[in-house]
């Protein structure tokens, strides 16, 4: 029933109105619909659509994967003065142990300069400056030689889950949990 409303419509646009008839003309021969003109009527350009802000950032994702599975904000919110030094090292055991395979299974993480720290090394001409930071006494033209102070991390992948949560709870990097007894 619907059709039939919209074909009487149509019948009688395009039997008063040229332009609709000319763009039905157009579509009935498989081109492209277009908008119609209104004289005296400038249309406006379309806006570009801006894409909505994700509601939880990764930032938030990767501490809450931490916290969940390593407990790390519980401990770096934890005041560790009423601790032994034993108790802590062995609380960090087991986070550190905990928090390492979180980033390795998130980023896959490898040496970006292989090698022993502290180990000379020869640094090449048109070295790439995003993946060696030089320091010390920097002067003249590479090649350089040096010591390597830290081999630097290089993630090879970045696969951090997606949220799926309430936008409410999007900031929520761990909830409250209440055991019902």
């Amino acid at each position: 029933m619907r059709r039939l409303f919209l074909a009487v419509r149509v019948f009688f646009r395009t039997l008063f109105n040229a332009e609709v008839a000319r763009q039905v003309d157009q579509i009935l021969r498989g081109g492209p619909a277009t908008t119609p003109t209104v004289p005296g009527v400038v249309p406006q350009p379309k806006r570009p659509v801006t894409p909505l802000a994700p509601a939880r950032s990764d930032a938030i994702n990767l501490l809450a994967m931490l916290q969940r599975e390593a407990r790390l904000v519980d401990f770096l919110q934890e005041s560790l003065a009423g601790y032994s030094d034993a108790q802590i090292g062995a609380a960090v055991r087991q986070i550190h142990h905990d928090a390492a395979q979180v980033l390795q299974r998130a980023f896959a993480l490898q040496a970006v300069w292989e090698g022993e720290e502290g180990a000379e090394v020869d640094v090449p001409a048109g070295f790439d400056a995003g993946r060696c930071r030089l320091t010390g006494n920097v002067t003249g033209n590479p090649p350089y030689r040096g010591k390597l102070v830290h081999h630097g991390w290089v993630a090879t992948i970045c696969q951090l889950p997606a949220w799926s949560g309430p936008d409410a709870a999007a900031r929520i990097v761990a909830p409250a949990e209440v055991e019902i007894k």
